[in-house]
């Protein structure tokens, strides 16, 4: 089975004068989880004309306007799994997510759309103008939902909305390595809503941020 490889453009970013603007809102202290996060795969299918599509409904009321625009999806391109997709927002959305918090945008970069990048470096550069460093480690997602699905049939551009409930330990300091937000010895939890564009005709199996919400 192939699996999509996700590539967001859009990430959660922790600065204090730009916290809310760019990054989702984080919000009380959480307990670490006490068990791995589950990502087992339904078996295999055929999408059957008329009939349930076992990947899709798995993710989706089966009454949801959704269900149409992913089977649309499927038509242009047989490959795509709604489950190895959301497998593969689940890993990136760490990769980006720490990527950023840590100001590695160059490691980041090539998943992120053009504007979502600007977006990034103006963050990361004001944060290193005020003397602000991150001490950040993920400690897992507590929720993974997809949100929302458009599907433009003339160009074949995929849009898709994954709402995310992150959680993590990050600490601002400043040059004194004083904290100036955030706890180094606690879990917040964290939420955020990306969308993720794929050209679903195109021969390039990567995904990539395009927005990020809160």
């Amino acid at each position: 089975m192939k699996y999509e490889i996700l590539i967001l453009l859009g990430i959660a970013v922790f600065l204090i004068f730009r916290l809310r603007s760019v990054l989702g809102t984080r919000e009380g202290f959480e307990k670490p989880p006490s068990q791995s996060l589950k990502t087992k795969k339904p078996p295999d299918f055929q999408v059957i004309e008329g009939g349930p599509d076992t990947d899709i409904v798995d993710h989706v009321e089966p009454n949801s306007p959704m269900v149409a625009k992913l089977l649309s999806i499927k038509r242009v391109d047989p490959n795509f799994k709604l489950t190895d997709f959301l497998i593969g927002a689940r890993a990136a959305y760490e990769l980006i997510l720490m990527g950023f918090e840590r100001g590695e945008i160059n490691e980041i970069r090539q998943f992120l759309s053009d504007e979502v990048a600007e977006t990034f470096d103006s963050v990361i550069k004001e944060r290193e103008a005020q003397g602000i460093n991150i001490e950040a480690e993920f400690a897992g997602i507590r929720e993974i939902k997809l949100q929302g699905v458009e599907f433009e049939t003339s160009t074949n551009i995929a849009d898709l909305t994954v709402n995310f409930v992150g959680e993590l330990i990050s600490a601002a300091k400043n040059k004194a390595g004083e904290i100036v937000e955030g706890d180094e010895k606690q879990i917040k939890r964290q939420k955020d809503i990306w969308t993720f564009s794929k050209d679903m005709s195109a021969s390039d199996p990567n995904w990539r941020l395009v927005a990020t919400d809160e």
